[in-house]
């Protein structure tokens, strides 16, 4: 078993007006197996947490650990980072003009593992894995994200997820954007790589709908930068029914 600690952390970010805190004091334990599902309304921290986690330069940690197994990961390089066995799904996927789906996966395959893969076994997985996620095979030689739609960029995500088979997921607003149908797909892709491989999954989502295909074991609620509430998947479902107003209402009360 692989453990993601996250303890006291604290983040900035340079704008226009000068430094401004985004994280303040996040502490989090994950162990592969395990899902968490990171919640709360815009602008509450949830997408800086997950790209202090991969190492954006753009995010500053003024204070706080990250470890993975007991090693510093505020230390490593995004590619080591990546070759610990951190994943992370972006929100917003990037075109990368001349460099095929294929070429792109078996490159990131060789990276992580030091060695390039069997042609015929990883041929056949990237197919399965396609296959799975109704991916027209034709899209193993377009060029990585270009020209995608918003559902083809997330079940490419997904693809990545399934054939690169970290420990784990970082899954930032996976849901945006997706219709039903290509919602369920990408959350059936997730569960897979999920059962077979064992990483533990840290979901960022605003909504309740995605979590009816990804079953949280712990559901965290992120405000201004700080977790106010934690609980179980139940806590999913009161927020499906009560929204976030009584986290940003300073007369409501916060349950510990």
């Amino acid at each position: 078993m692989s453990v993601l600690e996250i303890r006291d952390l604290f983040v900035t970010v340079e704008t226009e007006s000068g430094t401004t805190p985004i994280l303040n004091g996040i502490t989090l334990t994950m162990n592969t197996g395990e899902t968490h599902a990171i919640m709360g309304p815009n602008g509450s921290g949830k997408s800086t947490l997950a790209y202090t986690i991969a190492g954006h330069p753009k995010y500053t940690v003024t204070s706080g650990s990250i470890t993975f197994d007991g090693e510093d990961v505020l230390a490593m390089s995004v590619d080591e980072r990546a070759r610990a066995g951190l994943f992370l799904a972006m929100q917003y996927p990037v075109e990368i003009p001349g460099v095929t789906v294929t070429n792109f996966l078996r490159t990131a395959k060789t990276a992580l593992d030091g060695e390039a893969p069997a042609i015929r076994g990883w041929t056949k997985d990237v197919k399965a894995a396609m296959s799975n996620l109704r991916m027209d095979p034709k899209f193993a030689q377009r060029n990585v994200n270009e020209g995608f739609s918003g559902g083809e960029k997330k079940r490419h995500e997904i693809l990545q997820l399934e054939v690169l088979k970290p420990k784990f997921a970082i899954l930032d607003e996976t849901d945006s954007g997706l219709d039903v149908d290509a919602l369920k797909i990408v959350s059936e892709g997730v569960n897979r790589a999920k059962e077979s491989t064992g990483l533990g999954v840290l979901l960022i989502t605003h909504y309740t709908r995605i979590l009816r295909y990804i079953r949280p074991d712990y559901v965290h609620v992120v405000v201004a930068g700080k977790i106010v509430e934690e609980g179980g998947p139940e806590l999913a479902d009161r927020l499906e029914d009560e929204g976030y107003d009584r986290f940003l209402d300073p007369a409501a009360p916060i349950e510990a």
